[in-house]
């Protein structure tokens, strides 16, 4: 696999959800497949549709991150836990996958960006925001990364390679053999995910 890959909207995989009653569209994943059990990836980044309230599709064994991207927001209604409201653009909430989640829409539909890791094999950490305030992106042993480019135009250029994303563009990030930090030229808003294997 190329140390930089760009991910554009033909590469990405739009499908039902687990329980059948929304849209998500799966940017990324590792290892590649079709099946959504959480036994199924080590990793997964997707943007999800909600159209109605609902219940989460469970995922044991997962740790999950939600970031509202679009629409006035939700409101998450935990089993077990207080429960958290989201209203601002890339305003997130983290929890586990097997926890009894109900989604409450508070004024109309929404997308939302998920990150999830299984718990047993990755460890996952997800920023968000200007390109230029995210952490610095390096390349190195048993870690990969996942940048989603949500506006504005950006330039990444590692080892000497060079790809261009525009907004709507993935990139993905291979680990490599040694550290190698990935440079990133322009301006606009991404979400940045970091998956770092477990020993």
């Amino acid at each position: 696999m190329a140390l930089l890959a760009r991910l554009a909207s033909a590469d990405y995989r739009r499908t039902r959800w687990k329980n059948g009653t929304g849209w998500t569209t799966e940017l990324a994943r590792d290892p590649p497949g079709a099946a959504d059990a959480a036994s199924a990836f080590r990793w997964r980044v997707s943007i999800a549709e909600v159209a109605a309230d609902g219940p989460f599709s469970p995922f044991p064994g997962v740790d999950r991150e939600l970031l509202l991207l679009d629409g006035a927001g939700m409101r998450l209604e935990f089993a077990d836990a207080a429960p958290v409201t989201l209203t601002r653009r890339l305003q997130a909430a983290r929890f586990a996958g097997e926890a009894a989640v109900t989604g409450r829409l508070l004024d109309g539909p929404t997308r939302d960006f998920n990150v999830m890791a299984r718990r047993d094999a990755v460890r996952m950490a997800v920023d968000a925001g200007a390109t230029a305030d995210l952490p610095a992106l390096i390349a190195q042993p048993g870690v990969e990364w996942l940048l989603h480019l949500l506006d504005g135009g950006v330039e990444a250029s590692a080892a000497g390679a060079r790809i261009r994303l525009q907004a709507g563009d993935s990139l993905r990030v291979a680990a490599a053999a040694a550290p190698q930090p990935v440079a990133l030229r322009g301006d606009g808003t991404a979400v940045l995910a970091r998956f770092a294997a477990l020993p």
